[in-house]
């Protein structure tokens, strides 16, 4: 196959007829992009053009042409004109009657304007786009390769802190991701209707050029290679002239891919991590510790040990210059880099030692070892504690049998003045202090001691890119270190908002967040949330009213125990707390803080809802504890008694509810059904009262039969409103059928 810039899609007879027959000029690029993706997706041309359908109109409009076309406002805002043009032109061929017709601008319709947001959207801007922009806007005839080749030379001769910056949030990462999956679909679409033409080529014959490709010595690479150089000639049609091989030859730093930004791989481990503690990346991590100033980034990585080091070109770290780029390509960035490119490249090092470290990782040593020297869980461990600095000691702690208190674990660390090089386990007593044990024996430090000092030899191996430090015992990201970890957070889209971020957040996106956060972190965002609105009860109301409105979507998902204790250290006064009494679902929390302070709250206050919100809370709570249990004792192969706190707790809270255990187990479904089925499980199959047993299980059916009608009638009632909005009733359903 020749690579070709012209595909049988009818594209100047058609506009030929727009002109003569409607008098619309319309736009030839636009008109051309979206002929040639309907026909490559397949419409029918027998009548001299690809014939629209709704669904192909959504799918060019909504998919590919965002990606694809570079449009000015007025190009864009042709698209509508050249659809509707290409509909009637069909219909006029005896191809489309009324019906159909209508449903096509009726597609047209609804899909423009998800075209138009689409194509503002920064997350769809491709390298070409760009560029192609960028020229426009300095006047250059984008149509012509020899001014496009000419402009990019002297783009790319010109300061990188003169060229123009991305639009925010865009990293390169974000532009070359969605480069690469332009590229992917068109070349993807373009071997399928190769295919479809050489099986079945249609009444209007095949859309692309003969297949003397396959005569190849490799047609299947063959294949490929003419395909994707097609590609690039519809994309250089789409946005400017010659601009594909000039940003995949001579100006490929320009457009880098996915291979040249090594520290995505990095990304992708943050991104891992951050889906097993939260499962989902819109979930934030908490505002990092200290930020570097722009202008100090560059001085920042130049006094960092490795990067130096590499920068010089030693051979103690020739292993890393491939991965990093220094010296070699990156050296450009080193010389001259932007901060946003200086990150860039301090997270390229980052990445690279992270992996020599995975790389020696000894699969024979003990698993808790092996689990101290993942890096990437180091890194985001810190960086999710707000900038506390953290302990070796009690970190590697979590590896060993001891079980430190929560509230231990996220206190932040002391760093003194300065310490030996040498890492050294604290002694038996500070090290008792340290992770809140008071009873620590020597075999206790001993088994510390071996998980520590294999944890501090990656920290310091870490240490050495300048993003993270260790003084004794104590460690840490830096500024630099802070920077680099929240780029690679945000780009694989994990929500990492800087310092001031929160305060500007609604009460429901505060709450939502401050829940994961370590207390102090959480405490401090939610001062300076109610802070900046006046710190008046009102205010405060504000907060509570979000946990409740959370709490009912989702109770499961609400840690209230956890928000009501970062509110109270934040400093909550007790008139909001009072108000929330009688609240449905906080109103028993807000009490039992109120009476924690030693402040009178009328129990009568409190709605039964939120007394058993409460209670289904701690029952939960336990039921979670039996199952470690059951699984720790299961493990260990041994006999011991079934664990009873769920039972227990359950008799203690029957006891005191109004009608007894018959009345508690409806209470508890009526609060939240999905949290109490597995309590209602639990309580049938394992309390030792038989009656108990029985009000479970009847009260387990009654739960499941009212959730299955429940998710029924939600069913039926999308069902209508589909139909409703299709124009009618299902058929079925219609008088007479």
């Amino acid at each position: 196959m020749t690579r070709t810039t012209v595909l049988n899609t009818g594209l100047d007879a058609f506009l030929a007829w727009a002109e003569s027959e409607r008098g619309t000029v319309l736009p030839p690029r636009p008109a051309d992009a979206v002929l040639t993706l309907l026909a490559l997706h397949g419409a029918d041309r027998r009548a001299g053009v690809p014939e629209p359908t709704p669904d192909l109109v959504r799918r060019v409009l909504a998919e590919d042409l965002p990606l694809l076309l570079w449009a000015s406002p007025d190009e864009a805002a042709a698209l509508p004109s050249v659809l509707t043009a290409l509909a009637d032109r069909v219909r006029a061929a005896g191809r489309l009657n009324a019906k159909r017709h209508a449903r096509v601008l009726a597609a047209v319709e609804e899909a423009v304007p998800v075209f138009t947001e689409a194509h503002g959207d920064p997350r769809r801007l491709t390298w070409p786009r760009w560029y192609a922009s960028l020229m426009r806007a300095d006047g250059v005839e984008a149509d012509d390769p020899g001014a496009v080749s000419a402009w990019l030379a002297a783009f790319a001769a010109a300061p990188r802190a003169r060229r123009p910056a991305l639009p925010e949030p865009l990293h390169r990462s974000d532009v070359s991701a969605a480069d690469f999956e332009a590229r992917v679909r068109l070349t993807d679409v373009l071997l399928a209707t190769f295919a479809q033409g050489i099986e079945d080529p249609g009444p209007a014959g095949p859309l692309l050029p003969p297949a003397s490709v396959l005569d190849a010595d490799r047609p299947e690479d063959a294949l490929m290679l003419t395909m994707e150089g097609l590609g690039a000639d519809l994309s250089d049609r789409w946005t400017a002239a010659g601009l594909s091989e000039a940003l995949s030859g001579p100006y490929s730093a320009l457009a880098p891919g996915p291979d040249a930004l090594p520290h995505l791989v990095l990304a992708d481990r943050f991104l891992d991590e951050h889906l097993d503690y939260y499962g989902d990346t819109t979930v934030p991590v908490p505002p990092p510790g200290e930020l570097p100033d722009p202008g100090e980034i560059r001085a920042l990585l130049r006094a960092a040990p490795l990067p130096a080091a590499l920068a010089a070109g030693n051979d103690d770290v020739r292993d890393l210059s491939e991965l990093c780029g220094l010296p070699g390509p990156a050296e450009a960035v080193w010389n001259d880099g932007t901060p946003q490119e200086l990150v860039e490249l301090g997270a390229d090092v980052l990445a690279a030692v992270v992996e020599r470290i995975a790389s020696r990782s000894d699969p024979d040593v003990s698993a808790g070892e092996a689990y101290a020297l993942d890096a990437a869980h180091v890194l985001y461990g810190l960086y999710t504690r707000g900038g506390a600095p953290d302990s070796v000691a009690r970190k590697a702690s979590g590896h060993t049998d001891l079980l430190v208190p929560r509230d231990m674990e996220d206190a932040p660390a002391h760093v003194p003045a300065s310490a030996p090089p040498a890492y050294r386990t604290p002694p038996l007593g500070e090290l008792s202090a340290l992770l809140g044990l008071p009873d620590l024996t020597g075999e206790d430090w001993s088994e510390v001691d071996g998980q520590a000092r294999a944890l501090a030899a990656v920290v310091d191996e870490l240490a050495g890119t300048g993003c993270v430090f260790r003084t004794g015992d104590a460690y840490g990201l830096t500024p630099l270190g802070n920077a680099v970890v929240r780029h690679l957070l945000a780009a694989d889209h994990v929500a990492a908002p800087g310092e001031d971020e929160p305060v500007s957040w609604d009460a429901a996106g505060i709450v939502r967040a401050v829940q994961h956060w370590p207390p102090a972190v959480a405490a401090k965002a939610l001062t300076a949330w109610t802070a900046a609105r006046g710190a008046t009860d009102e205010v405060w109301s504000e907060l509570l009213d979000a946990v409740s409105a959370a709490m009912s979507v989702c109770l499961h998902c609400t840690l209230t125990k956890d928000l009501f204790s970062r509110l109270d250290r934040a400093g909550i006064p007790c008139g909001p707390l009072r108000a929330a009494l009688a609240d449905p679902f906080t109103g028993a929390h807000a009490r039992l803080l109120l009476h924690a302070r030693g402040e009178p709250a009328d129990h009568g206050l409190v709605p039964g809802k939120a007394r058993a919100t409460l209670l289904l809370e701690e029952l939960d709570a336990c039921w979670a504890a039996d199952m470690r249990a059951i699984v720790a004792v299961a493990g260990e192969g041994v006999q011991e008694p079934a664990p009873t706190a769920l039972t227990d707790a359950f008799d203690a809270a029957a006891a005191g509810w109004p009608g007894g255990a018959a009345a508690l187990l409806p209470a508890l479904t009526a609060a939240d059904p999905a949290t109490a089925v597995h309590i209602l499980e639990d309580l049938r199959g394992r309390h030792p009262d038989g009656r108990v047993a029985d009000l479970a299980a009847h009260a387990l059916k009654e739960t499941k039969a009212k959730t299955k009608a429940k998710a029924k009638a939600k069913a039926k009632a999308k069902t209508k409103t589909k139909a409703k909005a299709k124009g009618g009733a299902p058929r079925h359903h219609r008088p007479g059928r």
